[in-house]
This record gives C-alpha cells, sequence and structure tokens, in this order.
C-alpha cells in the first residue's frame, strides 16, 4: 500500500522571546546556564541508540572563558564511523516503511518539546559553547530549528504531486528514500542547522550518519537527545564526534553512501564532492551532494540610501554573533558623498557595542569560536592595520578569552584581497567608490569574490534599486533590499547561494527536501489487453 501523505497546514514561525530584564524566560534562561556551567557531561557517539565512549576524549570550552570546560567528547574515527553506517544501513527497513505520518509525529514532537521544557538546554548550551548572546541563541537554537521541525513536516507532505490518470489506468508517483545512507556533516555556529541537516532527510525515509563540528559538540548532544525523547527509532540518526576528515572518508568508501548533506567550508566540501567523484563508480546509486559554504557577502550603498538605515545595518550585519555566518556583511561599498556620515556613524554604532562574557545580558558580542580562529584572524588585524585605514577596532584581546574586537577598515583598492576572501569573523572591509561609478562599482561587487551567498542594497530611488538587484542577479541567492544580509527566516526566506557558496538547494522549503527522495512511478491498468495485435493490422 503506497504512502501517500495528505497535505497538513502552513505552520506559523515560532516567536522570538525578548529575555526582557523581568521576563520569565530571562529567568529561565539564567538558571539553565548556572545548571549547566556545572555540569560537564561526557558526551557519548550515539550508534543504534547506544551510547558509546570510543576513541581520545577532547575538550568543550566556553570561547568567552577559554579555561572553563563544559563537557568532554571523545573522537570517534573510522572505527564508530563503521559502526554508525553497520547500525544506520540495518535500521534503514524499518524506517523506509515507517509511514510518513508517524515520522512526521516525532519531529513534531521534538518542535513541541523544543518550545517548553528543552528550550532554555538548547539556548543554554549554544550560548556557552558557541558564544551566543541570549538573543542570537534563541533565533537560532530555538526558534530556527522548531521552524525547520515544522515546516520541513509541511512541505514533505506537499511534495509527490500526482500524474494524470486516464480513464483505465491509475498512476501515481511514491517519495521512496535514498538507497543507503545519507553524511550529514554540520557546523559549529548555528545549532538549527546542526538539527536540520540530519532530521531533513530522515524525515523523507532516509537514515543518517552525523558529524557534527567539535566545537559544537555541546549542542549536538542535547539536540540528539531531544530527537530520542520524541520517540526517534534507534539507528536512524547516529552521531560520531570528533576530528572529521576519517569520518568522512569512511562513508565515501562505502558503496551504501546515498547522500551528503553539508554546511561548513568551500573547501572541505570540494574535498567531499572530489572524493564522491574519484568512487562514482563503486557506489549502489548515484549520492545526491547537498552543500552551504563560504560567503563574502557585500553591502552596496546607491547614493539614494538612507544613511541611518545603512548604518545599522552594516553594524549589525557585520558583528552579530561576531560575523560567525555565513551570510554576515563583510564587504561594503559606500558613495564618497555619503562616506564621511556613514563612517562617523558606523564607528559610533560600533565603538558602543559591548563584548565580553555572554551570560552578562549587556553585552551584544561574544568570542570567536576558538584558538585557531583567533590566531586567523588576528593575522588579518596584523595585516590590515598595516594595509588600511582602520575606523574602529583592530585589536584582539585573549587574555580571557578569544576576542577580536568588532573591526571596520577603510580601504581603497576594491580589489584588494580582503574583499574576495571569507574572514569569517567581525571584520568588515569598507570601499567608498565615486558617486559616478554605480554601474562600475556594481560590476565589482560581482566580479570580486567567488562567492554568490547573501548581499543587501541600499537604496531610496525605486528604479535604482530594481537596476542594481538586476545586475546583481547571480550574486547572492539570498537578496536583502534596504535590510541587512542576514537573518533567514525559515518559511519567509529559503536559504542558500551559489557560485562557491554551495549548491543552492534552500534549506527550509521544498527544494532542499526533495533532494532527499527517490520518486517511483506506478502505473496501474485496470483492463489490461489480452491480446497482442492493434487495429491498424486488420485487412482492409
Amino acid at each position: 500500500m503506497l504512502d501517500l501523505p495528505l497535505a497538513l497546514p502552513l505552520p506559523a514561525n515560532e516567536p522570538i522571546l525578548s529575555y526582557a530584564p523581568g521576563s520569565p524566560e530571562k529567568a529561565q534562561l539564567k538558571a539553565a546556564l548556572r545548571a549547566m556551567a556545572g555540569e560537564r557531561p561526557d558526551i557519548p557517539h550515539v550508534v543504534a541508540g547506544k551510547e558509546l565512549r570510543t576513541g581520545a576524549a577532547g575538550e568543550v570550552r566556553a570561547p568567552h572563558h577559554k579555561s572553563q570546560v563544559l563537557a568532554t567528547f571523545h573522537d570517534g574515527g573510522a572505527e564508530v564511523a563503521q559502526a554508525a553506517i553497520a547500525a544506520a544501513l540495518r535500521a534503514a527497513p524499518g524506517w523506509a516503511s515507517t509511514p510518513f505520518e508517524e515520522r512526521a509525529r516525532i519531529f513534531l514532537k521534538a518542535a513541541d518539546l523544543l518550545t517548553g521544557p528543552w528550550r532554555q538546554t538548547l539556548n543554554a548550551a549554544t550560548m556557552l559553547g558557541q558564544s551566543k548572546t541570549a538573543y542570537q541563541a534563541e533565533i537560532d537554537s530555538a526558534c530556527e530549528l522548531i521552524d525547520f521541525l515544522r515546516f520541513n513536516v509541511h512541505y514533505a507532505s506537499r511534495l509527490a504531486e500526482q500524474p494524470i490518470s486516464p480513464p483505465g489506468v491509475r498512476n501515481v508517483i511514491e517519495l521512496r528514500p535514498l538507497e543507503g545512507f545519507v553524511l550529514a556533516i554540520t557546523p559549529f555556529n548555528f545549532t538549527a542547522i546542526a538539527g536540520n541537516l540530519p532530521s531533513a532527510p530522515a524525515l523523507l525515509g532516509n537514515v543518517v550518519v552525523w558529524k557534527p563540528a567539535e566545537t559544537q559538540s555541546l549542542a549536538a548532544y542535547h539536540i540528539m537527545r531531544l530527537f530520542q525523547a520524541a520517540g526517534l527509532p534507534d539507528g536512524v540518526i547516529n552521531v560520531v564526534y570528533g576530528h572529521g576528515e576519517p569520518v568522512a572518508r569512511t562513508c565515501l568508501e562505502s558503496e551504501h553512501l546515498a547522500g551528503i548533506h553539508f554546511t561548513g567550508s568551500t573547501a572541505v566540501f570540494q574535498s567531499l564532492w572530489r572524493g564522491v567523484g574519484e568512487r562514482i563508480g563503486k557506489y549502489r546509486s548515484y549520492p545526491r551532494i547537498v552543500g552551504e559554504t563560504g560567503g563574502k557577502d557585500f553591502v552596496f550603498a546607491h547614493p539614494s540610501a538612507d544613511v541611518d538605515a545603512l548604518a545599522v545595518g552594516l553594524v549589525r550585519g557585520a558583528f552579530e554573533f561576531q560575523g560567525q555566518k555565513c551570510s554576515a556583511a563583510s564587504r561594503a561599498y559606500v558613495p564618497k558623498s555619503m562616506w564621511p556620515g556613514v563612517r562617523d556613524r558606523v564607528a559610533a554604532l560600533t565603538s558602543a557595542l559591548k563584548m565580553g562574557d555572554v551570560t552578562d545580558f549587556r553585552n551584544f558580542m561574544g568570542a570567536v569560536i576558538d584558538e585557531r580562529a583567533h590566531k586567523r584572524l588576528s593575522g588579518w588585524l596584523e595585516r590590515m592595520n598595516r594595509e588600511a585605514r582602520a575606523i574602529v577596532g583592530g585589536n584582539a584581546p585573549s587574555e580571557q578569552g578569544w576576542f577580536i574586537e568588532p573591526t571596520v577598515y577603510e580601504v581603497d583598492d576594491p580589489g584588494h584581497q580582503i574583499f574576495r576572501d571569507e574572514l569569517f569573523g567581525p571584520v568588515l572591509a569598507v570601499h567608498a567608490y565615486d558617486d559616478n561609478k554605480v554601474e562600475e562599482t556594481l560590476r565589482v561587487i560581482d566580479a570580486t569574490s567567488p562567492y554568490a551567498l547573501t548581499g543587501a542594497i541600499f537604496s531610496q530611488d525605486r528604479a535604482a534599486l530594481a537596476h542594481a538587484a538586476r545586475v546583481l542577479r547571480q550574486s547572492a541567492g539570498n537578496l536583502y533590499l534596504n535590510d541587512k544580509p542576514t537573518g533567514a527566516v525559515v518559511g519567509q526566506q529559503p536559504f542558500g547561494g551559489a557560485r562557491a557558496s554551495g549548491t543552492n538547494d534552500k534549506a527550509g522549503s521544498a527544494y532542499n527536501l526533495l533532494r532527499w527522495a527517490s520518486p517511483r512511478t506506478i502505473k496501474e491498468t485496470f483492463a489490461p489487453p489480452t491480446t497482442v495485435g492493434y487495429p491498424f493490422m486488420g485487412e482492409e
């Protein structure tokens, strides 16, 4: 019997809690932070529903308090990856035969649990482990993950559009899971992505080997516990912690690799794609490869732009979560006639930002994720302090945590490397262009960087806004008009970019979910023919 789901209603986006002084959610979150700071769990791999602590131990540290150990995890490597693959394949037949409605109920329950008792647990883990402020954690680990879970169910329920059935025939399309397992590799910066990348394929009936970022292990640990609490069967999602290369290599070597769901660096994604290509003859089916990678996201200001809106968009877009968003504003182009006013406004707004321990709710920013990121960004600051004019910032204090000051550079050369390379930190490069070179500047924006993830255009001239959007049509998968280039909302702005930014399969939409289904067409003829010949063959 075919499992053809009924179309489910469109959900509403999860409301964002304010955490204002005196609010109940603020008191609950502070209590969760205090409790979690003293727990220090020993995080296990989860394979076939069983906890494994195989492999050398590593530490999860709070980036804003680098001496504070929050948890330990284990480096699973090839051994645990092999066990995870085997567990996934054992679970595959039962999970594939589970009706869609039953699978959907599990993830809808996870969403409801996250609205209540799990909300502050996951928010606290994200704040402590990834140095996000309360607001950034709320929009990520609570609201966005809830939205992914609910909207994915809605979109998946509407995927199987049925073909024409003429009289005497019944034609049906069913959506099968992919044959094999999906490898989900998730980044440190978004807890919602860490939850979505394994659960979206699982909702469509696939089984998953999930490799979270080491620095995101604490939040990943609680995500997996959430899925288990919601009733996810053993072996459907199997988590392997630790260094990614041996896990990825082991999965690439398996003939049963059916897909890769990835968010991370462009270099790693390209290495995975290359690895699939080198082994393409050994797989039982062609693996689906879905990836969202880097960005060098632009802000273009037309001479008609509103100065205050532009300044706020630059500061929020560049410095929220320390610029560690693939969508963060990192290069801006402002007319010379406007630049003095914009510069002074941006400098004043940026100088007023407080940076420090994210458990102090007065802080706008925390620390970058780890020592490696801090060292890389410190090197950029040292270089740019020699080669450009720092409008604000330019320092990298590291006594307590891995802090990088929010920094703005004025750069005369629009071809400078800082306009091409992704820095993934709170560093914004601005080029002041001649007011009469709008067209030339638009072409520079399009051609300078290999990425095409997000971008923003600020203008109060409707014709100029439309023209810039046309010229930059291929420059960003998510384009924002008179707003910062960050903050995509599930169900409102499906997210993804092209060029070196990924496959543009739009997380949070039906486009992404279709990649995890393998359609089968079935024709049933009610009164099949019983003779071989056709009428044209008769005698005249």
